[in-house]
């Protein structure tokens, strides 16, 4: 889709309410349910973060979503897809700024590049302990990516139509802490598989756009 009619029909997202669980549970692994009950108390202290969904044009005027690749460490979310953003820090005045300052850490755009224009549901990661909040934002330049090598793997920059395609909704089979192999709901994106919680993220942010494209 041209970037510019993408534009003048995404701005309608700010009016719509809020999908929430419902696109959620679409993309939840099956056993999700089970961690969020065990964590139910130290979840009360979890951590924050916020996360960024950017939309831009690529060089040829469609519009495209950056996601990047995380980096292998001992982590749990080691070697995954996710949205550019990160923990929220005391410096931050909220979680809107926390998104957009990593998104200009991780993959080099200006702040003053990015409009966020929706606030989306936020949403809990048990193995991490995180309660993470995404945004839905526009740059209405094409960036030139710069990515943080001590944390990013590579960015990975999907088109619109490939994320919005239905056939790029996927089952696979993941490792868990359980020590066994699940079927889990997921995208597969530029030869990438995109499960868990980014995967639950990116399920609202398809509902809401398929309201208005």
């Amino acid at each position: 889709m041209v970037f510019n009619t993408f534009l003048e029909s995404v701005v309608k997202v700010k009016h719509l309410e809020l999908f929430g669980e419902i696109s959620h549970a679409k993309m939840s692994p099956p056993y999700r349910l089970e961690l969020v009950k065990k964590m139910k108390a130290k979840a009360k202290s979890a951590k924050k973060a916020g996360v960024l969904a950017l939309f831009y044009p690529n060089t040829n005027g469609k519009t495209n979503l950056v996601l990047i690749l995380r980096k292998t460490y001992k982590g749990v979310h080691s070697a995954q897809v996710g949205f550019p953003g990160g923990k929220y820090e005391d410096e931050d005045k909220n979680l809107m700024v926390t998104a957009i300052r990593e998104t200009e850490e991780e993959v080099g755009v200006p702040e003053e590049m990015i409009n966020v224009i929706k606030t989306m549901s936020p949403i809990y990661i048990p193995p991490s302990n995180f309660m993470v909040h995404p945004y839905l934002g526009v740059s209405e330049v094409t960036p030139k990516f710069i990515k943080q090598v001590e944390e990013v793997e590579d960015v990975i920059e999907v088109s619109l139509l490939n994320f919005l395609d239905e056939a790029n909704c996927i089952t696979t089979r993941v490792p868990t802490s359980f020590n066994v192999e699940v079927d889990v709901p997921a995208f597969k994106l530029n030869g990438h598989i995109v499960w868990g919680a980014t995967a639950m993220m990116l399920s609202e942010l398809k509902d809401l756009l398929k309201q208005v494209l």
